[in-house]
């Protein structure tokens, strides 16, 4: 029987059909997705970032532009102002009491809420030389706001000194800005509100402000009384210190004055024994004969007869009468 010339059955050449036309529509969605890929398209409110292999480059014209597949990425930067408040959460107007609370020149509480704008100035900047730029701008306008703030009167501040402190906050802001180099500009900056605080707030500041003052106070009283005690201390010290040098020399120069007299009186001694002995026999008895008292008798005296009653110095006594039993005849 010949089979050489036996055709497939029609299911497998619909089925090896059907898979290459699967794979031929697979690899047009692929060429498509790439070409998709390729391109990029840039409006008049964004910048374009295009990192190619790392290293960015900034694209400001709005259009259609192209780019490397999986080489260059693109990433989009906002040009539109964009706003920041301070010392308050817009909506419902709640306010932030350890960003708006701040202390004027005359020494009184003003609760002041700020509205900072800005805009991206530099893209390359603003994605990589600052970690969070945002939030550096708002902590320098923090500072200049609590400098500035701190210099002018309550009245100043919360009636007719608005416009001032508003232009010089501005200036100083953008200065340091500028010289941080962070991709970011400063537009404007006004004082939304400005009021006194609530009794409430107004006075846990206070405690907090009376807490600080006293803990500045103890530690002025603290090295106020270290320095007058630290001088006497180390005066106290240093004279104790020679007073023990003086008498440690003392005691060492009457050691050897001791021990250089005793040399001489040992090398006397050898030379001339018997009248070294003799003279140290006698300065010994000048020492010791005037504590005592001697008394010389003919021998004849009972030996145990108490003397001292008989001295020069005894205290006189009464000889009494011997008492007899009667008359002698």
């Amino acid at each position: 029987m010949d089979t050489g010339n036996i055709d497939p059955p029609p299911a497998k050449k619909n089925r090896k059909i059907s898979l290459k036309r699967l794979g031929k529509a697979f690899l047009v969605l692929a060429v498509v997705s790439l070409l998709n890929t390729c391109w990029y398209r840039l409006d008049e409110d964004n910048y374009a970032v295009v990192t190619t292999l790392g290293s960015p480059s900034a694209e400001t014209q709005a259009g259609l532009h192209f780019k490397i597949p999986l080489i260059q990425n693109v990433h989009m930067v906002s040009k539109i102002i964009k706003g920041m408040p301070i010392g308050y959460v817009p909506g419902d107007n709640t306010t932030i009491p350890e960003e708006a609370i701040m202390i004027t020149k005359d020494f009184n509480f003003v609760n002041t809420d700020f509205y900072l704008e800005y805009m991206v100035s530099d893209p390359i900047k603003y994605l990589y030389a600052s970690e969070e730029p945002e939030a550096t701008l708002k902590m320098l306008a923090q500072s200049y706001i609590r400098d500035t703030v701190g210099v002018y009167n309550v009245d100043d501040v919360i009636t007719t000194g608005k416009a001032a402190i508003q232009s010089e906050i501005k200036e100083k802001l953008t200065e340091r800005v500028i010289s941080e180099d962070i991709g970011l500009s400063v537009v404007n900056i006004t004082i939304q509100d400005a009021f006194p605080p609530t009794q409430e707030v107004l006075s846990a500041f206070k405690n907090v402000e009376n807490a600080k003052q006293g803990k500045e106070t103890a530690v002025n009283n603290a090295n106020k009384d270290r320095n007058e005690k630290l001088p006497q201390a180390e005066a106290s010290c240093d004279q104790i210190i020679k007073q023990a040098e003086a008498e440690k020399q003392a005691r060492v120069n009457e050691a050897e004055g001791q021990a250089s007299r005793f040399e001489q009186m040992y090398a006397e001694y050898e030379k001339y024994p018997l009248i070294t002995r003799r003279r140290m026999f006698y300065e010994a008895m000048e020492d010791i004969l005037p504590e005592l008292k001697v008394y010389v008798t003919d021998g004849a005296t009972q030996k145990l007869l108490p003397l001292e009653h008989f001295s020069a110095d005894a205290p006189e006594t009464e000889h009494a009468e011997p008492e007899t039993g009667g008359e002698r005849e």
